[in-house]
């Protein structure tokens, strides 16, 4: 069993920060890419960032220049740090993760948390 929990997320001022953190848990032999996306009211889930195992990462042109994506393999953690936030960034933030379970198998299955709400209001 996999567990990707995710925490970080709240009310913040149009041109706050958050950082999200995403942790993953249970039965891990390796984990591929991490990923964050959003699903706002309404709207499609859409894809923010995307960081391979060795740290490289990829941003939608919407975050890009406003939020970091970053790893510790360590942790098997994923974070999201969100800076000059707007009123449009308001949605439910999920992280994901391609996860090998086994050494035995050299599948990777998608795995996705709970979500973790963020409003940007004033």
């Amino acid at each position: 069993q996999v567990q990707l929990v995710e925490s970080g997320g709240g009310l913040v001022q149009p041109g706050g920060s958050l950082r999200l953190s995403c942790a993953a848990s249970g039965t891990i032999f390796s984990i591929n890419d991490m990923y964050w996306y959003r699903q706002a009211p309404e709207k499609e889930r859409e894809l923010v960032a995307r960081i391979t195992r060795g740290g490289s990462p990829n941003y939608v042109d919407s975050v890009k220049d406003r939020f970091t994506i970053s790893r510790d393999n360590g942790k098997n953690t994923v974070y999201l740090q969100m800076n000059s936030l707007k009123p449009e960034d308001t949605a439910v933030y999920y992280c994901s993760a391609d996860i090998r379970r086994f050494p035995s198998s050299s599948f990777y299955s998608r795995f996705w948390g709970q979500g973790t709400q963020v409003t940007v209001s004033s």
